[in-house]
């Protein structure tokens, strides 16, 4: 079949050797940055964004994605180890993850998530292989109405998410959206919102707003929680352990669970908006109502932990499907990633993979890459992170301020981003503080433009008339899924909810 040789293609791109460093340093880098608690995948890569200028793309965007999926490898340590999960996504994996370190087995613990989030991953990517080829063959028909109705729906399916919030969703995608206007109108050539300010005819990039409201916007929220007075006394230390590596039953127990996680966790995160927490909690949902002993998770069960991590790591990979195929963001992680395709010049879409042999298909074999030196680095690394969890928050904390200082300001010499960064930090402390919604501001940031001139476009087409969107048979599509994911992500973040609120309760 022709993926097939598009896969060697890819192969022959990832594995030169200047692509295998940076893939090797995107995964480390993804570790630490999942390993931090309250920063994950999406705050890392807005902050190491900037670092990338001056790199050949693939070499690049192949470190930002493994920047995303290591971190998913990264966030279960805390998980384990301080019953903090490192972001999100590895809410589920603290239910029985905890209280399997808590035994003394944190060691086949640590060793079984790190199988389970490659067995996840890999899974994951040859899903990837398999159908991207397919969902980018059929969206090759798309025209500029059906880009406006995709970037509705990679918006309306993340208000979804922010589930009751909305409200708050809703302003904090308006004021992306006018952020998004702000520099000159391509089409009529005159300034909107540049107040006079020749550094704004250009627009307001997201680089700056990102790592404000993502990077600043979490250190301040955390130095407001006091993290910078806590100390690392709960660390269990694994070297105690009596057994490093797990025991056959371990393996065996759960060999069905890594498969049924893996398949629900792709299948999820195919669903632009749904995402890695909801595969995650579905995963362990469905792993504890199948199971014949429901009444061990959590309080130390290995399946309760292998589920969720095999499903937010399969997640991770299905979640590319959306984004190379049809350019939808549908997480703040594959909102910083979409832009940084933008940063390149390029495009995520229907013709994006045909156009871009070698960029799109040296991505997905470098997963397959990324994975098993995840997987070597997640078990014999662990010593070096449990370390690095005992960094403390005040030596860490200026670091990262200067890091997001520094790479703001190499982007464009501006000290105007500059003021930007800090501004959106502020803002996005305060966004935290009150539940309203980063992630849906540069979502909109970065699919508003884009919005905005397909609209156009398509309104051109039509002259003005609007039932374009109904004489169009791949827009009555788009139409009809997005009214189906408005109705059915709902009813995931609902059990996803319930379920984490039963673990909480009975923990």
């Amino acid at each position: 079949m022709d993926f097939f040789s598009d896969l060697v293609l890819g192969f022959s791109v990832a594995i030169s050797p200047i692509n295998i460093f940076y893939l090797l340093v995107g995964a480390m880098v993804g570790m630490v940055v999942g390993v931090i608690p309250g920063f994950g995948p999406s705050a890392g890569l807005a902050i190491l964004l900037p670092i990338t200028f001056g790199m050949d793309p693939v070499g690049a965007i192949m470190m930002l994605a493994a920047i995303y999926y290591g971190a998913m490898y990264g966030g279960t340590i805390t998980s384990i180890l301080l019953n903090t999960p490192g972001e999100s996504a590895t809410v589920a994996s603290t239910f029985d993850g905890h209280p399997l370190a808590k035994q003394g087995r944190a060691g086949p613990a640590l060793v079984m998530q790190a199988v389970a989030s490659f067995v996840g991953g890999t899974v994951g990517v040859l899903l990837l292989t398999a159908l991207a080829p397919t969902f980018s063959q059929v969206a090759r028909n798309f025209g500029p109405p059906e880009y406006f109705l995709l970037a509705i729906l990679g918006m309306l399916t993340l208000l979804v998410m922010i589930g009751t919030n909305w409200k708050y969703g809703v302003i904090s995608a308006l004021i992306g959206f006018a952020l998004g206007t702000v520099g000159v109108d391509l089409e009529t050539g005159l300034s909107r919102y540049t107040f006079g300010s020749a550094e704004l005819i250009g627009g307001i990039h997201f680089i700056p707003v990102a790592i404000g409201l993502f990077g600043l916007g979490e250190l301040y929220h955390s130095f407001w929680q006091g993290q910078h007075l806590r100390n690392a006394e709960g660390v269990i230390e694994y070297s105690k352990e009596t057994r490093f590596w797990p025991t056959a039953q371990d393996w065996m127990s759960t060999r069905f669970t890594m498969v049924r996680g893996s398949l629900l966790g792709f299948v999820v995160g195919v669903i632009p908006g749904a995402g890695a927490t909801i595969a995650s909690l579905m995963a362990y949902s469905f792993e504890r109502s199948s199971s014949p002993h429901p009444e061990r998770f959590g309080k130390g069960e290995m399946a309760g932990l292998v589920a969720p991590e095999t499903a937010n790591n399969a997640a991770s990979s299905g979640a590319m499907i959306p984004l190379l195929t049809l350019g939808i963001p549908g997480s703040a992680s594959t909102a910083v990633l979409l832009a940084a395709f933008l940063l390149w010049g390029l495009r995520p879409g229907p013709l994006f993979m045909s156009q871009n042999p070698e960029l799109a298909w040296g991505l997905i074999a470098s997963m397959y890459l990324g994975n098993m030196a995840l997987l070597a680095i997640n078990i014999f690394a662990i010593p070096l992170f449990v370390r690095l969890l005992r960094v403390p928050y005040r030596i860490l904390a200026p670091v990262v301020v200067v890091i997001c200082t520094l790479g703001t300001f190499s982007v464009a010499s501006s000290y105007m981003e500059m003021y930007i960064m800090f501004a959106a930090g502020i803002v996005g402390f305060f966004m935290r503080r009150y539940d309203f919604s980063p992630a849906a501001l540069v979502l909109a940031l970065v699919l508003g433009p884009l919005a905005e001139e397909a609209l156009r476009q398509t309104l051109t087409i039509s002259r003005g008339s609007f039932a374009i969107f109904l004489h169009r048979p791949g827009s009555l599509w788009i139409i009809a899924v997005t009214v189906l994911l408005v109705v059915v992500l709902p009813l995931f973040q609902k059990i996803g909810r319930a379920q984490a609120r039963a673990e909480k309760a009975g923990g």
